[in-house]
């Protein structure tokens, strides 16, 4: 049987003739070139990657994306990340994304699929804390299968544990949209801080913010930032 291209669907979507997103060659659901065989990140970078973007599309939210299995897991937050325990922020899955969309930002062509803006808001590795029932350590792919995943990210303005959790749906049964709650550990990294107004804050990579992005890429300036050094 032939390996499932993951990033079929992620693929499907767009038209990479006008959009600028990365096609994701050669990463066909199996480990890439760069990546450990967890899907974990660089052995430069010491872990497996995630990346935290603010993306102004029809409806402005977060994507929050771990890397696994060669490609990145990717969940919409509309509320963004919380370093607060008491906060339970939904989650929805969406379809895998190429590794290279970690260090993508610029305009989406509009009329495209998720046509608007996109910052990186925040970057980084995280430790995979995931288990079954029983405490047997689980890789962070059979996690998302399961329906639980624990992790502790190390970022630049992420850190401490987090897990997400599926409470609605698991993708082949009915009941209504998958579902999961993305929730800060009480750890020692934990505090009380309010997630940032994201027409305010700043891209973790370039500096800008989403309106400083946008005002770019009608300007000819740039349709989309590429990470020139690490």
């Amino acid at each position: 049987m032939a390996p499932r291209d993951a990033l079929a669907e992620y693929r499907r979507r767009r038209d990479f003739s006008k959009s600028r997103e990365p096609a994701g060659r050669g990463e066909e659901g199996g480990a890439s070139a760069g990546s450990t065989p967890e899907g974990g990140g660089t052995p430069e970078s010491g872990g497996a990657s995630f990346v935290v973007q603010i993306h102004d599309a029809s409806t402005l939210h977060f994507d929050f994306r771990l890397e696994a299995d060669g490609v990145l897991k990717s969940w919409a937050v509309p509320k963004g990340p919380s370093d607060d325990p008491h906060d339970k922020r939904l989650a929805m899955p969406t379809e895998d994304h190429p590794l290279d969309y970690r260090a993508f930002e610029g305009a989406i062509t509009r009329g495209e699929y998720g046509a608007g803006t996109v910052i990186v808001w925040d970057e980084g590795t995280y430790e995979n804390l995931t288990a079954d029932r029983r405490g047997r350590p689980l890789t962070l792919a059979e996690g998302v299968g399961r329906g639980h995943v624990s992790f502790r990210l190390a970022g630049r303005k992420l850190h401490g544990g987090y897990s997400l959790t599926r409470f609605r749906g698991s993708g082949d049964e009915e009941g209504g949209r998958e579902a999961w709650l993305l929730v800060k550990r009480a750890d020692a990294q934990a505090g009380r801080h309010p997630t940032p107004d994201p027409h305010r804050a700043r891209s973790a990579l370039s500096g800008r913010t989403l309106g400083q992005m946008q005002a770019a890429a009608e300007a000819g300036e740039a349709a989309t930032w590429t990470r020139t050094t690490d």
